[in-house]
């Protein structure tokens, strides 16, 4: 009777350890896709210039929180998934608008739009877009993959 017991006792010592394990875990685990991150994180961006054929590129030298961006260019960002696929995969841009390039992914990345950055895990670069032949078709690389975005610059 006593082994019994015992042996109760124990199936549910383990029971309740796996709950808790299990409970720890789930809460500890990365979303794969994440939309917010904390708005006391900034990124510094780019300040230099850079000419691809006709086009510049000018990267915005102010730093803002990945909140304020998000609300900034609600209507001029490329977001780029764990995969480097990009949503939208093809936009429309005045000449001289800025955009945000956002990484969604766990690791850096290089990315191409007109010349290379990289973008951290989480993180965001903002890049005006700028040249002086019109309308201008650039191509977006993310790492190894080419062309997963298609960026119009028009009048």
């Amino acid at each position: 009777m006593q082994k019994n017991k015992n042996t109760i006792l124990a199936i549910v010592g383990l029971v309740i350890i796996a709950v808790i394990v299990l409970m720890v875990v789930k809460n500890n685990k990365k979303p794969v896709e994440v939309t917010e991150i904390p708005t006391d994180s900034v990124e510094q961006v780019d300040d230099t210039t850079t000419e691809v054929g006709a086009v510049v590129i000018k990267p915005k030298t102010n730093s803002i929180s990945y909140q304020q961006a998000l609300v900034k260019y609600k209507d001029h960002r490329i977001q780029l998934g764990q995969d480097c696929q990009a949503t939208p995969t093809s936009v429309t841009y005045k000449n001289g608008t800025s955009i945000m390039i956002d990484n969604r992914s766990n690791v850096a990345r290089t990315v191409k739009v007109g010349s290379n950055y990289t973008i951290n895990a989480w993180s965001f670069k903002v890049v005006n877009l700028t040249s002086s032949t019109l309308p201008a078709t650039w191509l977006v690389d993310c790492g190894k993959q080419q062309n997963v975005a298609t960026i119009l610059i028009q009048k």
